[in-house]
């Protein structure tokens, strides 16, 4: 999933939870990306419901979570800490694993500080600048 279009990556996700529900197997990204389908039950009505959610827009201007792009950034962070990539993300996010007690709750204070990054560079018309990231997290993790 390296560069999948939108449409490719829901796709993952619908075709994962197929799988699972059928007892097919599954690949290693597909079982990364079920663990974090399994921690989020509010998703898996829409999971099995391809026709209405394949297309559907979810505007940042409804306040609505886009569930797709959530789920993305988890397996995104899973994949940043399971090669201490950026060099130092695992330390941090242990940090906050610590402060919270709660994997899920620091996985999702992780991804807000990774948002803040993607949106900053966006705004500002940059590459990703990691001390964004780091500095976020550093916050969170005191």
């Amino acid at each position: 999933m390296f560069n999948p279009s939108r449409d490719q990556a829901r796709q993952f996700f619908f075709e994962t939870w197929r799988k699972y529900k059928q007892r097919e197997m599954l690949s290693a990204m597909e079982d990364m990306a079920l663990e974090v389908i399994l921690q989020h039950p509010e998703y898996h009505a829409l999971l099995d419901d391809v026709e209405h959610h394949q297309d559907r827009d979810y505007p940042p201007e409804m306040g609505e979570t886009n569930p797709f792009l959530h789920m993305g950034m988890h397996i995104a962070i899973k994949e940043q800490l399971s090669i201490d990539q950026p060099a130092g993300i695992r330390a941090r996010f242990e940090r906050l694993l610590k402060k919270t007690g709660n994997e899920h709750a620091a996985m999702h204070q992780t991804m807000e500080c990774l948002a803040e990054m993607i949106w900053q560079a966006q705004r500002n018309r940059t590459t990703y600048d990691v001390m964004v990231y780091f500095e976020c997290l550093d916050r969170q993790g005191i």
